[in-house]
């Protein structure tokens, strides 16, 4: 029990110590920033795939994209770094969670917010591994990895039902941000200045979010009829949620506002490296 405390302890200290350097707040947002030219090359991506173009509308799309710019390999480079300072940074807030009223709920709101810090580092520092991983030369296709990870789990006893599990937590997590997003619940975490600022900050959150989230809600919806059908080919990334929006009546169109709610997420997140709360 107390070699536990003992590291327990030490990963308060590290984290606290972490959290108290100017320098690594500083990358840290940066991170927001790497983040949101991530999500606006996303949106204009999808653009144009709603126009009648080609393209890969999901993260590894987006960055490759940054690859084939001049010196892109650098500003690759820099985007990793500054995803993995914001994951590091988002598991030191874990670490650091405090249940300030002592009992079970008080227990569950810490670990609820622990858990959803840790899940934010996780996602952080897999898209830092992505931009490294192209930086160094790697070309990965997200749609080939969602449908062959999708068939690896088809294929093990219970697999559907875990692949229809984690279909209904990425719609769940869909819905979550249209809910931030309609709420307005973003602002908890940020310093929103006053004036037409503010509003046109605001703004452009909800729109982002809610953006989000409908893309999110599809992906998990596409996995859960992939479950549903034993068919992986059903499944897929944001990439294939932008195909499923396509075949639908006025596809291009709610292509079309799905992309522009990506921009918009974008600015919302590298105007976030300046008004977080951090």
């Amino acid at each position: 029990m107390g070699t536990r405390d003992g590291v327990k302890a030490g990963a308060k200290q590290l984290a606290r110590e972490a959290e108290s350097s100017s320098a690594f707040e500083t990358v840290a947002r940066a991170g927001y920033v790497a983040n949101g030219v991530i999500h606006a090359l996303i949106g204009i991506i999808v653009i144009v795939i709603a126009s009648g173009g080609s393209g890969e509308g999901d993260q590894a799309g987006a960055m490759k994209a940054v690859a084939g710019a001049p010196v892109g390999f650098i500003v690759l480079w820099l985007i990793a770094i500054g995803l993995w300072a914001l994951a590091l940074w988002h598991v030191s807030e874990g670490v650091l969670a405090r249940d300030l009223s002592g009992d079970i709920e008080g227990a569950a709101r810490k670990w609820s917010r622990r858990l959803a810090e840790f899940g934010q580092a996780a996602v952080f520092a897999a898209l830092g591994a992505i931009s490294a991983a192209v930086a160094l030369g790697a070309r990965p296709d997200a749609e080939q990895a969602a449908e062959g990870a999708s068939r690896s789990l088809l294929q093990i006893p219970g697999g559907p039902v875990l692949l229809g599990l984690l279909g209904v937590g990425i719609g769940i997590g869909g819905v979550s941000f249209v809910v931030m997003g309609v709420r307005r619940s973003f602002h908890q975490r940020m310093r929103i200045p006053d004036g037409g600022l503010g509003r046109g900050f605001a703004t452009l959150g909800v729109v982002g979010f809610i953006a989000k989230g409908v893309a999110l809600l599809i992906v998990g919806v596409l996995l859960v009829i992939a479950a549903v059908r034993a068919d992986a080919k059903t499944a897929g990334g944001l990439d294939g949620a932008v195909d499923a929006l396509l075949d639908l009546p006025l596809g291009p169109v709610l292509a079309w506002v799905v992309g522009v709610g990506f921009l918009a997420y974008g600015a919302f997140t590298i105007a976030r490296a300046r008004f977080a709360r951090m």
